[in-house]
C-alpha cells in the first residue's frame, strides 16, 4: 500500500490543504455573518456565489491550463485564491464579498483540475480505484479539520482569515516544487445536455435535489446552528460531525449499491432523509443531543444521493459517453448548488431558521416522488450492471476531470476525447426515454502514458 500511495501524498497534501482551508472559509463567513446580524440571504448569496464561481471554472480552467501550463495555472490560481480570501478581511461591502467568493470558486476549480490531471496521469491502470479513493479521503478530512479549526480558535476574529491564506500558500508547495513532468493538456470534454436528459432523467433530477441540498448545508447549516444557540466551537463540532458522516457512510453505501436496485437505493435514502429532517424542520428550538444525532442521520443519506445516481447513471450510459456524463453530472451539481442557499436563505430570512431543515425534507420528498424504479426501463443497461460502485468525493471538491480517475470510465476514451482535439460527430437521435439507461459498455483499454511534453 505505502508504494502506491507514496508517489501521490504531494498532491493528497496540496488537496488536504485546498479543503482545510475551503471549509473553514465557508464556515467562517456564516458564523461572521451570523454574529453581524446580517440576513440569511446574504449567507445563501456568498454560497451560491462559490458554487457559480466553481462552476465558471470547470470552463475557463482548460484554457488556462493549455494556455500556461498546470504549474504555472496551479500557482497563479492559488495566489488568487490567497488573496481573495485576505479580501475578505478588508473590505466590509457585503457586495464585494460575493465577487470575491466567486473568484474563490474559479480558482479552486482550476486548482482541482490540475490534481486530478496529474493524478490520472501518475496512476497506473490497476492503482486507480485507490488513488481514487486517497483523493476522496484527503477531501472530506480536509472538510472535517477545517471545522475543528473552529473548535480550537473560536474567536471569529481575522486570524482565521489568515489561516485559510496560509493553507493556500502551503497547498502550493508541493505543486511548485515537483520534479515531474506535466500531464498533457488536457481539453473540455463535450457534453451533450439533450442527450442525458432524455437517457438518464432520473439520474439527473437526483443529482439537481443533491446539490440544493449540499449546498444550502454548507453555506447555511452554520448560521442555523449558531442561531440555535450553539457556541463557535459547538458550531464547528457539528459542522464536522455532519461532513464526518459523509465519509464514513461511503463503503457501506458501496456494498449496498453493488447488491441493490440502485433506484430504490436513492428513492429509500430520500425518503430517511425526509423523516430524519422533519424534527429539525418543526422544532423552532432543538435540543443539543437531537440536534447533533439528527443532522448527523441526515448527513450519512445526504451524502448519499449524489454518489448513488453517479453510479446508477453510468449503469446506463455506455462507456465512450462516461467522460461527457461526468461533465454534466457537475454542471447539474453546480446548478442546484448555486440555486438551493439563495431559495433556502430566502425562507430561512421570511419563517426562522429552521426552514434550513424543512427545505431538506421537502426535496427529498420531491425525489421521492421523482424517483420511480419500475419506470427504469433498462433499454441500454450495460451488460455488468450494475458496475462496482466508486466512492465518490464530495462535488464540491472536485472537478470535471474527476471522470479521468474514475475506474468506470475506460482510460482510452479519455485519452481520445480528452488529449485530443474533439471532433464532434454527429450521434444518431437516442431511443425513447428510458430512466437512465445504457448500451454494452466497452472493455478495458490499456492505460496510455502520455508524457508527451515537458515544459520549463
Amino acid at each position: 500500500m505505502r508504494q502506491i500511495w507514496k508517489p501521490f501524498r504531494a498532491l493528497y497534501f496540496a488537496s488536504l490543504m485546498m479543503l482545510i482551508g475551503s471549509g473553514l472559509l465557508s464556515t467562517y463567513l456564516g458564523l461572521r455573518l451570523a454574529a453581524d446580524h446580517v440576513d440569511s440571504l446574504w449567507v445563501g448569496a456568498l454560497m451560491a456565489a462559490n458554487y457559480f464561481g466553481l462552476v465558471l471554472g470547470g470552463k475557463i480552467g482548460h484554457r488556462l491550463i493549455a494556455r500556461v501550463g498546470h504549474i504555472r495555472a496551479y500557482s497563479a490560481c492559488a495566489g488568487i485564491v490567497g488573496a481573495a480570501v485576505l479580501g475578505h478581511g478588508l473590505i466590509d461591502w457585503l457586495p464585494a464579498w460575493i465577487f470575491l467568493r466567486v473568484i474563490v470558486g474559479l480558482g479552486m476549480m482550476c486548482q482541482y483540475m490540475v490534481i486530478e490531471s496529474w493524478l490520472n496521469e501518475q496512476a497506473e491502470a490497476s492503482q486507480r480505484g485507490t488513488v481514487f479513493s486517497g483523493y476522496m479521503i484527503a477531501s472530506y478530512l480536509g472538510l472535517v479539520l477545517g471545522q475543528l479549526i473552529l473548535v480550537m480558535h473560536p474567536a471569529l476574529g481575522l486570524e482565521l482569515l489568515m489561516l485559510v491564506a496560509l493553507c493556500f500558500a502551503l497547498c502550493l508547495v508541493p505543486v511548485a516544487l515537483t520534479r515531474r513532468i506535466h500531464p498533457a493538456p488536457l481539453h473540455p470534454a463535450p457534453m451533450e445536455p439533450r442527450f442525458f436528459i432524455k437517457r438518464v432523467p432520473q439520474s439527473l433530477s437526483t443529482v439537481l435535489g443533491a446539490g440544493l441540498i449540499i449546498g444550502s448545508f454548507y453555506g447555511l447549516a452554520p448560521l442555523y446552528a449558531s442561531q440555535q444557540g450553539l457556541s463557535t466551537e459547538q458550531v464547528g463540532l457539528f459542522m464536522g460531525s455532519c461532513i464526518f458522516a459523509g465519509l464514513v457512510v461511503q463503503w457501506p453505501l458501496g456494498w449496498l449499491s453493488d447488491r441493490y436496485d440502485r433506484a430504490l437505493l436513492i428513492r429509500c435514502f430520500a425518503m430517511v432523509l425526509a423523516l430524519a429532517a422533519l424534527p429539525l424542520a418543526i422544532m423552532q428550538q432543538v435540543p443539543l443531543e437531537i440536534l447533533f444525532i439528527a443532522g448527523f442521520v441526515c448527513s450519512l443519506v445526504k451524502f448519499c444521493l449524489y454518489p448513488l445516481a453517479v453510479a446508477f447513471s453510468n449503469d446506463h450510459v455506455e462507456g465512450d459517453r462516461r467522460v461527457s456524463l461526468t461533465a454534466m453530472l457537475l454542471v447539474t451539481y453546480g446548478v442546484g448548488a448555486s440555486i438551493g442557499p439563495l431559495v433556502a436563505g430566502v425562507l430561512m430570512k421570511l419563517f426562522g431558521s429552521h426552514m434550513l431543515y424543512a427545505f431538506f425534507s421537502f426535496f427529498a420528498l420531491v425525489l421521492v416522488w421523482r424517483i420511480r424504479p419500475k419506470a427504469v426501463t433498462n433499454l441500454h443497461q450495460v451488460d455488468d450492471a450494475p458496475l462496482h460502485h466508486v466512492a465518490m468525493p464530495d462535488s464540491m471538491s472536485s472537478s470535471p476531470l474527476v471522470a479521468c480517475l474514475d475506474p468506470r470510465v475506460d482510460e482510452q476514451v479519455v485519452q481520445e476525447q480528452m488529449q485530443s482535439p474533439i471532433s464532434p460527430d454527429p450521434e444518431p437521435e437516442p431511443e425513447p426515454e428510458s430512466e437512465a439507461d445504457q448500451p454494452p459498455r466497452d472493455p478495458d483499454a490499456g492505460r496510455e502514458q502520455s508524457f508527451t511534453e515537458a515544459r520549463p
